[in-house]
């Protein structure tokens, strides 16, 4: 099992982001605050520089056995190049072009898609959709909804939907969870952290797991 990690998103810009009061921030998307992939790709080698451990996102994801996994607002690929370096067939997706670049500059073997979330259409289908860098809390208010639905639409029957945010007041977990609900998912588990520490009234992040069920052939 991975070392515990932080609550936050290991990447620390984004978790930086997601503190700041949500009065204080546009009602836009990541792109729009000018988030730049350089830098975000700076920051978390700083990170790593420290030997903290990385790698609790991937490591919660293969609990579920996956062949072909969707990185959901994968940014700089941080998570996807993981999954792809442990076997793992993984398409990466992003609204940022920045983020994508240096993502494509370091993995140029995985598909990386420019895409919003909220119309996201590939041809393909997934064993886990993942939204592992607090992506559901920087979607533009009001389409939180929409991106679950687009989501599920690339699950195979039986597959995980899995997201980690922080609950900073932009995003409650009962709104998330109808959200998925009203997108055909069933409720699985939900950790307090990436490493698996269980969810608390109080904690302050959020990781997610719903299941889209296998119809039953009549």
């Amino acid at each position: 099992m991975a070392k515990p990690m932080s609550t936050r998103c290991m990447c620390g810009f984004c978790a930086t982001m997601a503190d700041t009061p949500p009065s204080s921030r546009p009602p836009s998307r990541w792109s729009a605050r000018g988030a730049d992939g350089a830098e975000y790709d700076q920051r978390f080698a700083a990170l790593a520089a420290t030997g903290k451990e990385m790698h609790g996102e991937v490591a919660f994801i293969e609990r579920f056995a996956p062949n072909r996994v969707l990185d959901a607002g994968c940014g700089t690929g941080r998570v996807a190049i993981e999954l792809f370096n442990r076997g793992i067939e993984v398409v990466g997706t992003d609204l940022d072009e920045s983020m994508l670049a240096q993502a494509r500059k370091k993995e140029p073997a995985i598909e990386w898609v420019l895409a919003d979330l909220a119309s996201l259409e590939l041809d393909d289908l997934f064993d886990v959709v993942a939204l592992p860098g607090n992506v559901m809390i920087f979607l533009l208010p009001g389409t939180e909804a929409a991106v679950v639905e687009r989501l599920v639409e690339h699950l195979l029957p039986g597959g995980y939907l899995i997201a980690g945010f922080q609950l900073n007041g932009v995003l409650q977990v009962g709104d998330y969870d109808q959200f998925c609900f009203a997108s055909g998912l069933e409720f699985v588990d939900r950790f307090a952290t990436w490493d698996g520490e269980p969810f608390q009234h109080e904690s302050k992040y959020a990781v997610s797991v719903h299941r889209l069920p296998v119809a039953v052939s009549t």
